[in-house]
């Protein structure tokens, strides 16, 4: 691993492939700290170590291992918008949830999998604290689903109009609105591209890497 992001190892490892591995798990923590005793992804370290493996030439790709309950709207969207932005080949591997802004980050890598008994949830935007009931309030979340819709429906084969209504879905949760994948519905509906673990997603990294059983080319 490089000097640059020496400090922020705990968050990836680098082989002597040239395959940096990335966990993105418990809960993506934003511009306010959780609790000590929540498992999180810090986005303000994420981003630094993303920015600095674009520039690392002796990092050749990247896997992602992504396991999140979802978390901060915004810095969820600008972490998947760093991942999207990387030049080098990247893969995702969606092991046990990948809830909420979660689902945003796993589709932004150049080609996604997940297990079979993982589960891709999608629901509407919540906030919390006080807000206000009003017209302004609505369109405020109505901007915030949009970007989200649209980044998905831009980084799958899911259009739109079926993310917003797997959004919006009433008979599947008791306690709120919204749409539950197990596996493969989640690649049936286009929102992954494929069902499988560790060996398939290292598979893949290679095969874009144009390298064979992982062994490095010079």
């Amino acid at each position: 691993m490089s000097e640059e992001h020496e400090d922020i190892k705990e968050y990836g490892n680098c082989f002597s492939d040239g395959i940096e591995i990335i966990s993105i798990i418990g809960e993506i923590e934003g511009h306010q700290n959780l609790n000590h005793d929540s498992k999180t992804t810090k986005y303000e370290h994420m981003l630094p170590l993303l920015a600095s493996i674009e520039r690392d030439e002796k990092i050749k790709g990247i896997l992602f291992l992504v396991n999140t309950v979802g978390g901060d709207v915004s810095c969820g969207l600008a972490l998947a918008e760093l991942i999207s932005g990387i030049t080098k080949p990247t893969v995702s591997l969606v092991l046990g949830d990948s809830h909420s802004i979660g689902l945003p980050v796993a589709v932004a890598a150049d080609y996604s999998f997940i297990v079979p008994t993982a589960t891709v949830v999608i629901h509407p935007v919540r906030m919390s604290g006080t807000i206000l009931g009003t017209n302004q309030t609505y369109k405020q979340f109505k901007s915030i689903q949009d970007r989200i819709i649209g980044f998905v429906a831009s980084h799958s084969h899911c259009p739109e109009n079926e993310l917003e209504n797997m959004m919006m879905e009433t008979s599947m949760m008791a306690k709120d609105l919204g749409t539950i994948l197990v596996g493969s519905e989640a690649v049936d509906a286009g929102i992954i591209n494929e069902c499988g673990n560790i060996h398939q997603a290292f598979s893949k990294l290679y095969e874009m890497l144009g390298e064979n059983q992982g062994e490095v080319k010079n």
